[in-house]
This record gives structure tokens, sequence and C-alpha cells, in this order.
């Protein structure tokens, strides 16, 4: 059994760098296709690949060359294209430059050559090397888990798993060259399943690894996608589409489970003359503010939203007549604080605000947004800048000054 894994170690690295090679170039391919905000990340990935196809060229023909040249040479390529792939996961979620990463790889490569040219000891060569090349890996795996909740995506998790399981074994692979020190005098004349199968599997971590990482590319993608059909380009907020079917469905669970529920719908007074007299960039400048205010007033449950224009819209879950005014004149209160700034003068805003709790009459959704649409007409037209709570089951409204 053991035979079957004794693989020409020449083979493994030329078979490595054509698919490297390969995989690199499809990353190319692919690249204007990607966001621009993964770009930088699908570059420095692309880098790594191609140094580490190099290293694998050098690695082959490493009895064809000085050791003391190509062996230093050969294991710097190597580290520097997984430090490569490190440093693309940290732009891929935005993290700060950090050169540092450079030192590990440095200090390796310094390290090779003292134990090639000056004290040779193949030994403490495949020690030193894997022990930083498992560093490197496990520092991309923990940059990966650290943004698991913040973006859940399947690639992520297989990528990470990937980098644990290379790093796993190269490890293995540093304490089994201290404690069997090899007698061979390079990695080409190594021979036993162990060494052969650490260097298949760590060679198909460039070319597994990078249609994971293209993968997880392509999830951000999809993910910008989705969020932008489901959010206000302007406020971040969800937009129209999504707040209905939220509503909808917490209608009817409110229904099902005999729960309180209601609904606010909030419009800007007077905001023609704040485009009029500011100009449109201030306008939005307002409706930002606003958006940011009532994120701010919300309980975890509730869900914000723009309906559109200067209209905006609020699902208090389990939220009743009580608890709902109290969120409403909470945001009034938030509003008078805290005016719009702009150039150095404050912009005071208001808001009229339509509420409505579910009640045994509304047999819809609509039919209880059409209750917090009328006490919204009814604060308009009774003096503005006023919480309007809907009566139950009679579409009118009872007035409650703020």
């Amino acid at each position: 059994m053991p035979e079957l894994f004794a693989i020409d170690p020449r083979t493994v690295f030329l078979v490595a760098m054509l698919m490297m090679l390969l995989n690199g170039g499809v990353l190319g391919l692919m690249h204007g296709s990607l966001a621009p905000d993964v770009q930088p990340s699908a570059f420095s990935w692309r880098v790594g690949t191609l140094l580490q196809a190099a290293g694998c060229v050098l690695q082959a023909v490493q009895q064809s060359l000085p050791p003391a040249f190509v062996l230093p040479l050969a294991n710097a390529l190597l580290l520097l294209g997984m430090t490569a792939y490190l440093r693309a996961l940290r732009q891929f979620y935005g993290l700060p430059e950090r050169w540092s990463l450079l030192l590990p790889p440095l200090l390796a490569t310094v390290a090779v050559f003292w134990f090639t040219a000056v004290h040779p000891d193949l030994g403490l060569r495949i020690t030193l090397v894997s022990l930083t090349m498992a560093g490197v890996l496990f520092a991309s795996a923990r940059t990966l888990q650290r943004f698991a909740e913040r973006e859940a995506m399947t690639s992520r998790a297989v990528l990470a798993a990937i980098f644990l399981i290379i790093a796993g074994i190269m490890f293995a692979r540093a304490v089994q060259a201290i404690v069997a020190p090899p007698v061979a005098k390079n990695l080409l004349q190594l021979s036993g399943w162990q060494y052969s199968l650490g260097l298949v599997l760590a060679a198909t971590l460039p070319v597994i690894g990078t249609t994971a990482f293209l993968l997880m590319c392509l999830e951000r993608i999809r993910g910008q996608w989705q969020r932008a059909a489901s959010t206000d380009y302007l406020t971040g907020l969800a937009n129209r589409r999504t707040v209905a079917l939220a509503g909808e469905r917490a209608f009817h669970a409110a229904r099902r489970q005999d729960q309180v529920f209601a609904v606010a719908v909030l419009d800007v007074d007077f905001f023609k003359a704040i485009n009029d007299r500011h100009g449109h960039d201030v306008g939005d400048l307002a409706l930002k503010h606003l958006a940011a205010l009532l994120e701010a007033v919300c309980r975890k449950s509730d869900l914000p939203g723009r309906l559109g224009g200067e209209e905006f819209f609020l699902l208090l879950d389990r939220a009743d007549r009580g608890e709902s005014l109290a969120v409403a004149e909470r945001f009034q209160q938030q509003l008078r604080a805290q005016p719009l700034r702009f150039d150095g003068v404050d912009i005071p805003l208001a808001v009229s605000i339509g509420v409505a709790v579910l009640d045994a009459g509304d047999r819809s959704f609509a039919a209880l947004l059409r209750r917090a649409d009328q006490a919204l007409y009814a604060a308009k037209s009774g003096g503005r800048n006023r919480v309007e709570l809907a009566e139950p089951g009679t579409g009118g409204a009872i007035m409650q000054p703020t």
C-alpha cells in the first residue's frame, strides 16, 4: 500500500506548476468580470499562484543548478506565493496592509541558504520551511474565520478547511523531519509515502484553493446583487419591495401566533422647500440623516425602510399601541435634538407619522398599511410634525400630539 504513494517528486512539481498556470490563467481571464472591490485581492491571489508555479519549476530542476542559488530562491517563491494568498484574503475583507507579513518568508529564505551553503542539513531545511508554510496557512484560515459571521459563504468554509488541512500536513512534515531526519541530499531524492503524499496534497493548494477563492468572489458579487435588489440605493434601508414582503410575512405570523404588530408610515414635512432652498444634494443628505436616526431608534426586531421620495416605512414587531407610539415619538425627539448640519448651518427637519396597530378587522397587510396611510394624512392635515395613531378597525385616526 505505501508504494502506491511513492510518486516521483519531480513529476509532482511539474504537474503542480502546469495546474497553477492554468488556474492563474483562468483567474486572469475573469479578472475584468469581477466586482471592483475584489479585483485587488484577485490580482494578489493570481500573483501568489504564479510565484508558486515558478517555485515548483525551480524545485523540479534543482539538481541542474547550484544548490546555494536554486534552493533559497525556490523556497522564497513558494513562501511568497502563500503569503500573497494571505494578503489577498486580507484585501478581500478590507484589512490594512501589513508589510510584516513578509518577515517569515524572508527569515525562512535566509535559513534555507544557511542550511544549504554554510551548514547543509536537509532535515532542518524541511522543518523550517514546513513550519513557516504552516504558520502562513493557519493565518490565512484564521483570517477567513474572523469574518464567518459577517459574510456567510460555503466557499469561505471550504477554503478555510483547505488551509487548515495543508497547514496540518506541513506541521506533521516538520515533526517527521525532526523525529526521523532524512538521509537524502535534496527533496528529489526522498522516498516514502509520507513525503510523496505531503507533496501531492501541498501541491493541490493553489489548484483547489484558487477554485474556492474564485467562488468566494462570485458569492460576494451575488450577495451584492441581492443587497442591491433589496435595499434603497440612497439610504441603505430596505426598499419598498423588501419591506412589503417582510410586512406580509410579519402580518401572517402575528395572526397565527396571536401577537401584536404595528406599521408606521413617515413623511418628511415640507421636503420640497428643503430641495428648493438648499439644493437636491442637501435633500439627499437629509434623507440619509433621517434614515440613520430611524435605524438608531428602532429595536433589533423592527425593520425600517424607504418607500420612495421622502416617505419611510417602519415595521414594528410585537409592538402594541403604547410601544408603537413610544418608538415614533422617540424618533421625533432624536430628530429635534439632531438637526441636519450642512456647511456650518443647522437645517431643522420635521416628520409626520401615521401608526396603525394590527386589529381583528385587518384582513390583510394592505389593509393595515392603508390605515397607517390614513393616519399619516390625518397628521399632515392636523398641522404636521406629529404622530397620529389609527383607530382600531375604523380607518380613522386619533391625534397624539408630540
